[in-house]
């Protein structure tokens, strides 16, 4: 019985330390306001998107839910006044700019971009484009570029961008993860022609967040206990983008990567500034802003 008993110990001990030391996120110990801000985010109807732009609209922000379905961003916005829905389609380059047009025609402010949309998955984007470099890259290289003026005029301001965790077939996780490089060298290559200016920004990845979106029903009941023991939810997955979009004091750490609320040091691929730039040349091109 006493070997049952340690037994017992020593697991729910790793199980604690593992929990707390890797998967549990760190919180975001922010805790000003953000009265007579605005914000946009992308993938909000769901998930860290969802959870990102409501712990915004809580701390007083003007939210602006940018997402293909309208019903759906109507539904998370729950009757708060200081939020708003805008259509917006990141796997129609069209739709971007006219989402960006109307934006800057109707709203004075954006204070803070956290782009938190992205997909995994076949198919093509309405350009012809991938659909995950089409989404996950373009869609936001596109969006974040006609708004610039608007972060650069109204800073200090931010640009976040989250590496979100998809959900699909095997077949297509490297495209996945060859967008979110995209994302990370992004992020490096924007810091660079925003030096001395007075916008900010940031990748991230969110942790281990609890997900079993696009499981087959027996898979999800097998993944569900896992999922709860380890994983944190989305309001904790949150919690890295907002620490990015808030914290005070990172602004000299812009174009770097963050994980756990802390930076880290991402692979060589991800710190190539040739790279980066090559990239920024190449989107230019492929979304017509060259």
């Amino acid at each position: 019985m006493s070997a049952l008993l340690y037994l017992v110990a020593g697991a729910v001990l790793t199980y604690v330390a593992v929990y707390y030391g890797w998967f549990r996120a760190a919180r975001c110990t922010w805790s000003g306001t953000l009265s007579g801000k605005t914000a946009v985010v992308t993938g909000n109807t769901s998930g860290i998107g969802k959870a990102t732009a409501l712990a915004l609209a809580k701390r007083g922000a003007r939210v602006i839910l940018a997402c293909r379905s309208q019903e759906r961003a109507e539904a998370a916005e729950s009757g708060n006044a200081q939020v708003v829905v805008m259509r917006l389609d990141l796997g129609s380059l069209t739709s971007v700019r006219r989402f960006a047009a109307s934006f800057l025609k109707t709203e004075p402010r954006l204070d803070l971009l956290v782009n938190s949309a992205g997909v995994m998955g076949p198919g093509r984007t309405e350009d012809g484009f991938g659909m995950a470099f089409g989404v996950n890259h373009l869609g936001h290289f596109l969006l974040a570029n006609l708004l610039l003026e608007r972060l650069r005029r109204c800073g200090p301001s931010r640009v976040v961008t989250d590496l979100v965790s998809g959900d699909s077939a095997w077949s297509v996780f490297q495209a996945y993860c060859s967008s979110q490089l995209c994302n990370v060298l992004f992020t490096r290559e924007l810091a660079n022609r925003l030096e001395g200016a007075a916008v900010s920004c940031y990748s991230l990845h969110p942790g281990a967040v609890h997900t079993c979106r696009g499981l087959g029903a027996w898979l999800q009941l097998l993944a569900l206990p896992f999922a709860k023991l380890f994983f944190t939810d989305a309001e904790g997955g949150a919690q890295a983008v907002l620490h990015c979009a808030l914290q005070e004091g990172i602004e000299p750490l812009s174009g770097r990567h963050f994980s756990r609320c802390t930076p880290q040091q991402v692979g060589a691929r991800g710190r190539d500034d040739a790279v980066a730039k090559k990239l920024w040349e190449v989107s230019e091109r492929l979304t017509g802003l060259s």
